[in-house]
């Protein structure tokens, strides 16, 4: 199993037991979806049965998405001016690792990230935003927005924004 790391906080945001598609070798979509919790409930990935959302949601559950449930992401809040100000800033700390460790990756980020960045804005009003578990303001902000259906969750995160470990 892969776990993916923000490569400027330590933060987990994702593993590979959600279904993750690499997008344009720029950003990772991760789909996702609404589960039931209770207090005191564990979460391994099975999904109850109607009757027993019905009833769970009665004994005072709450229902939550899977992937912020599992990896304690953080909601955040952007305006358009603040989250092209936190853009910039991610995108140079991004490049500056990547200088670091992967040089001839850098072109390919800057042209992947301009474009995918593009798209994000134009759309912006479309997404909710999530931060690590830390909630550290220079880390990844991860991305949810909803497929054409407008009822299926996906993530996006940014793929050279992170680390992944194998466990």
């Amino acid at each position: 199993m892969l776990i993916f790391q923000d490569i400027i906080t330590d933060d987990e945001l994702v593993s590979d037991a959600f279904d993750v598609k690499e997008i344009n070798d720029i950003a990772y979509e991760v789909d996702c979806s609404m589960i039931i919790v209770k207090e005191g409930d564990v979460d391994i990935g099975a999904n109850p049965s109607a009757e027993e959302a019905e009833e769970a949601l009665e004994a005072g559950a709450s229902q939550v998405n899977n992937v912020v449930h599992s990896f304690r992401l953080q909601s955040t809040a952007f305006d358009k001016k603040s989250y092209l100000t936190y853009l910039k800033g991610y995108m140079k700390a991004v490049k500056a690792k990547l200088q670091e460790t992967n040089p001839e990756r850098v072109p390919i980020f800057e042209k992947g990230a301009q474009e995918l960045a593009k798209k994000i804005v134009a759309n912006f009003k479309d997404y909710e935003f999530y931060v690590g578990e830390s909630m550290n303001p220079d880390g990844m902000v991860a991305l949810l927005n909803y497929r054409e259906d407008g009822t299926t969750p996906y993530f996006t995160f940014w793929k050279d924004g992170l680390r992944s470990l194998k466990i």
